[in-house]
């Protein structure tokens, strides 16, 4: 089938309302308009104009994924964008011999005002070991829980680990001694990872037994060697992240998004109630 060329159409044919010197008896089917042959589109039923196939995009709602998130398709983001965070952290602490003890969590200076310590300190790690461990570990359960949560939810749920394990460091450490490292977040992921297979019907037993593994490593390793590890920033990062992950994976569909909001916002509430006190108690110790 062929449409008649412009010579070929009577001097009354319509014009097509984006070229008004081009003459064509083709309507929109959304808005009836006339459209030229470079205005067209198709579309299920006859061809639309651009503006109606841009007003129709607007109005399909994206595709989400089982908890709420918007789902994407392609590489892990937030992930790799985390991993290169940490890297870059620690070649700065390489480079810089102060960077540790200006922004490693110490509770003194936490007290004293230096409340990014709570934040920066997750970035900061004690040499290239401790840095690749926990880089493989997010690395290995950051991508599903990215892909099974959105980036959004993911991102959320890695801040309020990481910083659950500060909190919790805040209150029980010793004050005469500094915290790095990811692992509150990373331990916050694991109990997510858990949470989430349980959610999904996966099997969680590979889950079960690093978590335990960890868990026994963080307790037992000091006990027969002068390796100090942060207890209290992996066990608060595991109640934090387990508590937001059962959060967002059991609220029911129709108030999904505001349970999930309130639930994320109830847990920084909490946490800066907890800070407020600790350091309300450390100033009267130190007064």
């Amino acid at each position: 089938m062929t449409s008649p060329s412009p010579a070929q159409l009577p001097a009354d044919a319509p014009a097509c309302y984006r070229h008004p010197g081009r003459q064509t008896y083709v309507h929109c089917t959304r808005c009836e308009r006339p459209i030229c042959g470079d205005c067209m589109r198709s579309a299920a039923v006859g061809h639309q104009c651009v503006e109606c196939v841009q007003a129709g995009a607007r109005t399909i709602r994206p595709e989400r994924t089982r908890f709420g998130g918007r789902e994407r398709s392609g590489a892990p983001v937030v992930t790799i964008a985390l991993i290169v965070v940490n890297v870059l952290a620690f070649v700065a602490e390489m480079a810089i011999p102060d960077v540790q003890r200006q922004f490693a969590l110490w509770p003194p200076a936490v007290a004293d005002g230096q409340l990014y310590r709570l934040v920066t300190s997750a970035f900061l790690h004690y040499g290239p070991t401790h840095l690749l461990l926990n880089m493989w570990a997010l690395y290995v359960v950051g991508q599903p829980l990215e892909m099974w949560l959105g980036r959004l939810r993911f991102s959320a749920l890695y801040a309020v680990s990481g910083l659950g394990g500060s909190v919790l460091v805040y209150l029980l450490s010793p004050l005469n001694t500094a915290t790095a490292g990811a692992s509150g977040a990373v331990f916050g992921l694991f109990a997510a990872t858990f949470v989430v297979a349980r959610r999904l019907t996966l099997d969680v037993r590979w889950v079960v037994a690093v978590i335990v593994f960890n868990l026994v490593f963080t307790f037992v390793v000091p006990l027969f060697s002068s390796q100090q590890i942060s207890w209290q920033g992996h066990v608060g990062g595991l109640v934090a992240g387990g508590l937001l992950s059962a959060a967002y994976v059991y609220a029911p569909r129709q108030r999904r998004d505001l349970i999930q909001a309130s639930a994320t916002v109830a847990l920084l509430v909490l946490f800066a109630v907890l800070i407020w006190w600790r350091t309300a108690s450390l100033l009267a110790q130190f007064a």
